[in-house]
């Protein structure tokens, strides 16, 4: 019988590979486990934040380019550091800030929440099922043999990650590709979450206070979501 981790024991033993750092030596991962979601909840804050996100997306655009954005810049870079081409596989706070412009997606008040405070603070922000996951959260280089879980055309593939590109996995197989692109669907949020798990990526632009603020600011809307949301988080870089 296999028992579950508690929050705390699941991130103490979650890690980052050397090697990850050897591509970027100011990456810091912030790892948050977020206990207590009410399910069925909606929330009127979400709505507000959207609307927000959206606003201060037109503003950063008024008179420039997404790529041009200083963490967007540097998430491009990571990128071309182990082969991926960012024009054709964009980080996911440069594909949410393109659509917050014109948009962005709605899905439930718990995915809507974070992909707002991703924009707000310009920060890549992935959110998954903590129930879901086997084993601790590992950001390392693939070797190629690892399984990723996708849906095209509405039947379940598995695909393999290019040699050296960095991945996020557990130990049933890789949850999101290429650092920040794209997370699969077997550890997803659903309408039945009740214990997220979200990493914020910094590099160098977003400084610790910066990190910090963004998951200080996760949190506390998450709070109208659940009567009784607690929230544990861990800070991984490299010293």
């Amino acid at each position: 019988m296999t028992t579950t981790p508690t929050p705390e024991e699941f991130l103490a033993a979650c890690r980052v590979a050397d090697e990850v750092f050897e591509l970027r030596a100011d990456y810091r991962a912030m790892l948050l486990v977020v206990d207590g979601i009410d399910p069925r909840a909606t929330s009127a804050m979400a709505d507000e934040l959207i609307a927000a996100a959206e606003a201060h997306a037109r503003d950063l655009l008024a008179d420039g380019q997404v790529e041009d954005l200083p963490h967007v810049a540097a998430w491009r870079e990571a990128y071309r550091a182990f082969g991926a081409k960012p024009q054709r596989t964009r980080n996911s706070l440069e594909a949410l800030t393109r659509r917050a412009g014109e948009g962005l997606p709605r899905v439930n008040a718990l995915t809507d929440v974070y992909n707002a405070i991703s924009v707000l603070h310009q920060v890549p922000l992935g959110g998954e099922d903590f129930a879901l996951y086997e084993g601790p959260a590992h950001l390392a280089r693939a070797t190629g043999e690892e399984s990723f879980e996708t849906i095209s055309g509405g039947e379940t593939l598995v695909e393999h990650p290019k040699p050296g590109e960095v991945i996020w996995r557990d130990d049933a197989g890789v949850t999101c590709r290429r650092w920040n692109w794209r997370q699969g669907p077997r550890t997803a949020l659903s309408e039945g979450t009740r214990t997220a798990f979200f990493i914020l990526d910094a590099l160098g632009p977003m400084d610790d206070d910066a990190l910090s603020a963004a998951a200080d600011a996760l949190v506390e809307e998450l709070t109208s979501l659940g009567a009784e949301v607690m929230a544990s988080r861990r800070m991984i870089g490299a010293s």
